[in-house]
């Protein structure tokens, strides 16, 4: 539901479209062509329930799913009246606007951090009020997805949602702020700085934890839409997963998947997933895998600007990740070489097997999260500041990616506010 977007078109016939996820400044304008577009295919049941993570027998089977009624009154969260929401945001002016996509806009408000309730302009706490289109089940589906995962789910790399508004046709949620935005516009962007490599790896490792904790869970969750575009950053560049629409209990017992509509985001989703409606956590790590690469690379997952293989990201890396001579042919030209060429190669190499065609080969986000910790080794960091302030104070810049930086982090080994980007990437239902 981060994703503001809903296409009804199925996966072998995707539509690129535009997506708001909350946080940031006004949307961006990039080439909807460029976005990988949001795919899914609905139908409408006669009552709406959304089955609860929590909600199951001693053996780990699925109870009857909870009604709206009973997710709403269960979720902990702040009941906000519609007036409540057009006096935080000032009516909904549209210079209180974050973003928008097929979901609806995003609106910066001011709340008391107290009562919750609306205050004056700049007072308060700020918060980004996201305002679903009247129109579709589908876009009310997924926000009731939303309140029943994060109105029980909390952790510090998980949005916060605070509240919600149900009055009338109006269905309203409301987050944290997210200063910083999408990883997405950080990423993507025109005219936005580039992330040096050290926020980079610090990015990775904050998703990586949000996963982790989802697919640890004592009732699994697989998110189902991992993407840099849901990928929202504090003011310390802390990242936290957004929009839970399309989040799913994951298999109990021992099951290996749940059968499900396929649904989420072209570039990102699984192949097997694509390919049989089987879900598992491995297909949240494919995702992980793909937004590794665009870290790596600063290119987007799906592009269709690019000429043939070069469309699809992770088809046109594979052939350079596990190569160290070549691996810069792939590596973000805006780092200017600023990277540790055996950090480069080790995050490369854990791509690899994220994406990895066998599901049952990828490894687990636990493992994946101890690699990347690896990379963060403090040493590492105070090198890499060294050598850049030497560099600064000679004047000098570094031409061949690959050729600096004689020290580097040791190499991880593993086993086998919603807020801006309105840029919708493809989904796939």
């Amino acid at each position: 539901m981060g994703n503001c977007l809903n296409s009804s078109s199925r996966v072998e016939n995707a539509q690129n479209s535009q997506h708001a996820s909350y946080p940031s400044k006004v949307p961006s304008k990039a080439s909807s062509s460029s976005a990988p577009s949001t795919l899914t295919a609905y139908s409408t049941p006669s009552t709406l329930t959304v089955p609860s993570y929590t909600e199951r027998t001693a053996n780990g089977g699925l109870l009857t799913p909870l009604t709206e009624g009973e997710i709403l009154s269960s979720s902990n969260l702040k009941a906000f009246t519609f007036n409540d929401l057009k006096n935080a945001t000032r009516n909904f002016r549209p210079d209180s606007l974050l973003g928008e996509g097929g979901f609806g806009c995003v609106y910066k408000g001011w709340i008391d951090e107290q009562s919750l309730t609306a205050s004056r302009p700049g007072t308060g706490m700020v918060v980004a009020v996201k305002k679903l289109k009247p129109e579709g089940f589908q876009g009310h589906k997924e926000w009731l997805t939303e309140v029943n995962y994060l109105g029980q789910l909390h952790h510090p790399n998980l949005v916060k949602l605070i509240g919600y508004c149900s009055e009338g046709d109006n269905r309203l949620l409301v987050y944290e702020f997210m200063p910083k935005g999408s990883l997405e516009n950080h990423l993507f962007r025109r005219g936005s700085q580039p992330l040096p490599w050290a926020i980079r790896i610090k990015v990775a490792i904050g998703a990586a934890r949000g996963l982790s904790f989802l697919h640890d869970a004592e009732s699994q969750v697989i998110y189902r839409d991992f993407k840099a575009s849901n990928i929202l950053l504090d003011s310390e560049f802390n990242a936290k997963l957004s929009d839970f629409g399309l989040a799913k209990a994951g298999p109990t017992g021992d099951r290996t998947h749940v059968s499900t509509q396929v649904m989420g985001t072209h570039g990102y989703a699984a192949p097997e997933y694509i390919a049989t409606g089987r879900l598992s956590a491995k297909a949240d790590v494919y995702s992980f895998g793909v937004v590794l690469l665009e870290l790596l690379s600063g290119r987007r997952a799906l592009d269709k600007t690019k000429v043939g293989i070069e469309q699809n990201l992770a088809d046109w890396a594979k052939p350079y990740l596990g190569d160290k001579r070549k691996l810069y042919r792939i590596m973000d030209s805006r780092l200017e070489g600023q990277y540790p060429k055996k950090g480069a190669h080790a995050v490369a190499n854990l791509a690899s097997q994220c994406i990895g065609s066998e599901a049952k080969l990828r490894p687990r986000m636990s493992e994946v999260l101890a690699a990347l910790e690896e990379l963060q080794d403090p040493r590492n960091a105070a090198v890499m500041q060294s050598q850049a302030d030497k560099r600064k104070a000679s004047g000098t810049t570094s031409r061949s990616p690959m050729r600096r930086h004689r020290t580097s982090p040791r190499r991880p080994t593993i086993g086998g506010s919603p807020l801006p980007s309105c840029q919708r990437s493809p989904r796939v239902h």
